[in-house]
């Protein structure tokens, strides 16, 4: 029987530690491992399977229970982690739709991989002759901005942006040359949004549908509730924003592992998942406290933990997270949920209140704990 995703996490964790046949006996078998590493444990269309014996799995239940202490008092309020294909653990609702602030931009990176291959999304062609403008013109410099330099974040390119949750920061315009310096900076984001659909024909919340939701069989997408947001009469490129549930998060995360493949599908491009996820920014050169580097939109840890090494992360406000390890083929996805109403204020500027969150150092500082908790 496929394990069900509202049974509840706790249990299953008594089960693991106690061993108990009565419990065990609700839950499907453990799947076998695939042969081909490309397949995972849940196929499209299949709610995720849990494991039934933590321990058989790797996992100590015990040092998992520690770390779940950790979250109590803090803002989180879902988590999953998934090895090989299969829930190990869970806390909280997992199929609660959330927004997903800037972890959306890792999303639109996912996105991005067919059509770069397929050559309709050059990297090295120039905003101007893409045909971007905006509000009261852009510079002859900032015109020479590739794409490939605005998914570094590095356009060089001041204008205000048209949504919140940027650097306000920003430099003189005109002064600094497209690729030179990364500033987390949304005009960079939104505008890649705008090439997308502009490059493609397609808008982002459908290719998001038929590119990835469709074929790895999201469970909770709703195309109605994603929506372009941002401020009126400051940018013409507003932000395209996500709401979407932990476990169809999961499944991304799990694809990418995956190195794009699904069911034994190419749904994005093997090398556009390693391009994508390689270190181009530093830690350095963003100034991360928490050491991250900078892929094309995703974020790269440079922690020295041997689980690490070759890890990368969704990184979005207020505790949205999707942490992939290819290391120790495990995905950790941690959401801290806002009201839909909220989020819209904040991105139409009708509030500037802050909720309380989970920053990325806390974040990684739980994701050690879960790695610790390996056997």
């Amino acid at each position: 029987m496929t394990q069900d995703f509202n049974l509840s996490r706790r249990s299953l964790l008594a089960a693991s530690a106690a061993g108990s046949a009565a419990m065990a006996g609700l839950l499907a078998p453990r799947a076998s491992a695939a042969a081909d590493p490309t397949c995972p444990a849940a196929p499209s269309g299949e709610p995720w399977k849990s494991v039934t014996d933590i321990s058989a799995a790797g996992w100590s239940a015990e040092n998992l229970a520690k770390m779940e202490e950790k979250l109590y008092p803090m803002a989180t309020t879902s988590m999953a982690i998934v090895h090989k294909g299969e829930i190990v653990y869970r806390y909280g609702n997992i199929s609660d739709v959330n927004y997903l602030a800037s972890a959306r931009k890792s999303v639109l990176s996912m996105l991005f991989g067919k059509y770069v291959a397929e050559g309709k999304i050059d990297l090295d062609m120039t905003i101007g002759e893409i045909g971007i403008e905006e509000d009261g013109g852009l510079l002859p410099l900032e015109k020479t901005a590739k794409v490939r330099d605005l998914l570094i974040s590095s356009s060089g390119i001041y204008h205000p942006a048209g949504s919140p949750g940027g650097n306000e920061n920003t430099p003189e315009r005109g002064k600094t040359a497209p690729g030179s310096t990364f500033l987390y900076n949304n005009w960079d984001f939104n505008v890649l949004g705008a090439i997308f659909e502009k490059r493609t024909g397609r808008k982002i919340f459908e290719a998001l549908q038929t590119d990835l939701a469709e074929p790895l069989g999201f469970q909770d997408y709703d195309i109605g509730r994603q929506r372009m947001m941002g401020y009126e009469n400051q940018s013409r490129y507003l932000a395209y924003h996500l709401f979407l549930s932990a476990r169809d998060m999961a499944k991304l995360g799990q694809l990418m592992l995956q190195k794009g493949k699904w069911d034994g599908k190419t749904i994005v491009p093997e090398a556009w998942v390693s391009e994508s996820t390689k270190m181009h920014v530093t830690p350095e050169r963003t100034k991360s406290k928490e050491g991250l580097g900078y892929g094309y939109l995703w974020w790269i840890p440079t922690s020295t933990t041997p689980a690490l090494k070759g890890s990368f992360l969704m990184n979005g406000n207020f505790g949205q997270f999707v942490l992939c390890m290819p290391a120790i083929d495990t995905v950790i996805v941690h959401r801290r949920a806002v009201t839909d109403e909220f989020a819209v204020a904040r991105n139409l500027g009708k509030t500037t209140y802050e909720p309380t969150k989970v920053n990325a150092a806390e974040f990684l500082q739980i994701a050690e704990m879960a790695i610790a908790s390996r056997t």
